[in-house]
């Protein structure tokens, strides 16, 4: 029964982390742990292969947001720092 419980996590954290696979790095990562995290936490609560599931899914679908986050603030702060319509410097011809 053990060994039925860990493919079935190991199987929700691959459909997860694929299901990602479009997005950031942040985002995957984020799918990734989260899964793994939710699967662990709900294998602790629930001790079957529904809670592990669950625990799976809910955790992916968490770290996939907070992943998507910081995909976001990462994207929004180096678009600021650097504009692409500026001129800078050490952008140009040097004389």
């Amino acid at each position: 029964m053990q060994t039925r419980l860990w493919i079935a996590a190991a199987a929700a954290t691959s459909v997860m982390t694929l299901a990602g696979c479009a997005s950031g790095p942040n985002q995957n990562l984020g799918t990734g742990i989260g899964a793994v995290g939710g699967a662990v936490v709900g294998n602790a609560i629930g001790g079957n292969t529904g809670a592990t599931l669950g625990g799976a899914a809910i955790g992916g679908v968490i770290g996939n947001q907070v992943g998507r986050s910081v995909d976001e603030r990462n994207r929004y702060n180096n678009e600021n720092y650097y504009p692409r319509d500026r001129y800078y410097p050490n952008n140009g011809p040097r004389y």
